[in-house]
C-alpha cells in the first residue's frame, strides 16, 4: 500500500524562491510524538523542582504559620467583640452624663438598648473609629456642660453666712426701732460680736463700705443673677473687685447702723428682686 505524502511550500516573499518539503503521515506521527514528548517531560521536571523545594519542614513551617494566623484571627475576633462591648457601654454612660449635665440631645447618637442579641450596627473597624469620634466630641460638649453647671453650683449662695439663732424671717414684720408694719427684705441672724461672716458662694465684691442703714456692709456679685448682702458689721475684710470663694471670710459680725444689737442682716437678691434666703440654704443657721 502507498503511503500518503503532505507538501508543505514556504512563500518568503514574491520574488524568492518556493521551499517545498514532502512528508509523510510517520513523520508527521513521529513529529507529534516528539512535541508531546517534551512537554510531557516539561511539566514532570516542572513538578520534581517544586516538590524538592517544599522539604517536609518548609511543609510543617507553612502549617504552624496557618495556625498561628488562624489563632490571631480568632484574638482579633475576640478582641473586636469586647471592643463593641466596651463602646455600646462608654455610650451608654454618655447619654447618662448628658441628662445630668441637662443636655436633652446628643447629635445622632441612638438610644441604648438591651438584649443578648449580637449587636449588628456595628460594620466594622471604620464603624468603631466613627462611634469613637462622635463619643470624643460629645464628652466633650458634656464637660462644657458640666463646667457650668458646676459654676452655677459654685456661684449659688448654699450655705449660711453665720452660725446663730434666726430672730427675723423674709417678708413683713413689726419694724424693731418703730414698731411699725414693714417689709424685711433678708432675715437676720443673731450671732456674738466679732463672729466670722463667710461668704456663701463665690463671687466678686461690688460694694465694701458704709452703707446707711445697713451700717457696715458687703454686697457681692455671683453671677447669673443672684447677689447677696451683709449688713451691720463690725468690722469688713474684704475690698471691691476681689474674688471670694465660698466659706472665705468677709467680715464679722456687729451691730453698726439702723440695729438694736448684734445680729447679721443677709439678703439674697435674683436678677435684683429680694427672695427668702432660707430658700437657698442647704443649711439652718443654727447648725442643723
Amino acid at each position: 500500500m502507498a503511503q500518503t505524502h503532505h507538501t508543505i511550500i514556504l512563500i518568503p516573499h514574491a520574488r524568492a524562491k518556493l521551499r517545498k518539503w514532502r512528508v509523510s503521515n510517520p513523520q508527521i506521527a513521529v513529529a507529534a510524538g516528539c512535541i508531546l514528548f517534551l512537554a510531557l517531560g516539561s511539566i514532570g521536571v516542572s513538578w520534581l523542582y517544586f516538590r524538592s523545594n517544599a522539604s517536609p519542614a518548609q511543609i510543617a513551617r507553612l502549617e504552624a504559620e496557618n495556625k498561628k494566623l488562624r489563632a490571631t484571627n480568632s484574638s482579633f475576633e475576640s478582641s473586636l467583640s469586647q471592643l463593641k462591648k466596651r463602646l455600646r457601654d462608654t455610650e451608654d454612660r454618655t447619654r447618662q452624663l448628658a441628662i445630668v449635665a441637662g443636655l436633652e440631645s446628643l447629635g445622632e447618637a441612638e438610644p441604648g438598648v438591651g438584649g443578648p442579641v449580637e449587636d449588628s450596627s456595628f460594620d466594622g473597624l471604620d464603624d468603631i473609629a466613627r462611634r469613637t469620634g462622635d463619643l470624643t466630641g460629645q464628652l466633650q460638649e458634656i464637660a462644657t456642660r458640666l463646667d457650668e453647671r458646676l459654676d452655677w453650683i459654685s456661684s449659688t449662695p448654699a450655705i449660711a453666712p453665720v452660725r446663730g439663732i434666726l430672730t427675723s424671717g423674709f417678708g413683713s414684720r413689726s419694724d424693731p426701732l418703730t414698731h411699725g408694719r414693714g417689709r424685711h427684705e433678708g432675715v437676720d441672724i443673731a450671732a456674738p460680736a466679732g463672729h466670722p461672716v463667710q461668704a456663701p458662694a463665690d463671687g466678686i465684691v461690688v460694694r465694701a463700705e458704709s452703707a446707711g442703714g445697713y451700717g457696715n456692709a458687703v454686697f457681692l456679685a455671683h453671677g447669673f443673677g443672684l447677689s447677696t448682702t451683709f449688713g451691720h458689721l463690725s468690722e469688713i475684710d474684704v475690698r471691691p473687685g476681689q474674688r471670694v470663694k465660698r466659706g472665705d471670710t468677709i467680715g464679722k459680725v456687729g451691730s453698726t447702723g439702723r440695729s438694736t444689737g448684734y445680729h447679721l442682716h443677709y439678703e439674697v437678691h435674683v436678677d435684683g428682686a429680694p427672695v427668702n434666703p432660707l430658700a437657698y440654704m442647704l443649711d439652718e443657721p443654727n447648725g442643723s
